[in-house]
């Protein structure tokens, strides 16, 4: 059962997500092409680990390819029920605890930088980081999407199905809260 590109391209999420439940494989290589990559950047954000949010994002594709049949259009948009689905994917995956070869070297410093430099980004990446972890999940989800999935406000919206306004005051809230946890913190 195929579409032109075309139609593909326009389609809305909940038709292609309808489109998977009948077998429809180009629909479902539209959603993936559509999401995979702000999917990623959730996964990486919240597990950390490139090769884990790779299997997460897997793993969400091929939840939403065996449970399109489970979306009700009437429920909701195509974006957030596939976000939903995303986020139990990213779930079960941060449950699994990561295997680390006894062999494993350690990560190597960048030759641009001195082991104080590397050290002072590490920090400040872990506490970025620590700090979105307080954020409540709807201010995460914009800060994660605009930032490691590099949407715009207008795609964060669409793909959420939300106004656009929405998106802008969750993203502002979000970032106000983010500075104060950040300045907040003893160093």
């Amino acid at each position: 059962m195929g579409c032109s590109s075309t139609a593909s391209r326009s389609a809305t999420d909940a038709q292609l997500i309808e489109r998977c439940a009948d077998g429809d494989h180009a629909a479902f290589e539209q959603l993936y092409r559509r999401y995979a990559r702000p999917v990623l950047g959730l996964a990486l954000r919240r597990l950390g680990d490139r090769q884990r949010a790779e299997d997460a994002v897997q793993e969400t594709f091929a939840s939403v390819w065996r449970a399109a049949r489970t979306y009700r259009s009437e429920r909701g948009e195509g974006g957030p029920w596939l976000y939903a689905v995303a986020r139990n994917a990213i779930t079960d995956r941060a449950r699994v605890r990561p295997e680390t070869p006894v062999d494993a070297a350690p990560d190597a410093v960048a030759p641009d930088r001195e082991p104080d430099e590397h050290a002072e980004a590490t920090w400040l990446s872990w506490r970025v980081h620590r700090a979105l972890e307080e954020l409540p999940e709807r201010e995460r989800d914009v800060i994660a999407l605009a930032y490691w999935g590099d949407l715009s406000q207008n795609e964060i919206a669409d793909r959420l199905g939300m106004p656009l306004g929405t998106v802008k005051t969750r993203t502002r809230t979000a970032l106000m809260r983010l500075a104060g946890i950040l300045a907040g913190e003893e160093l």
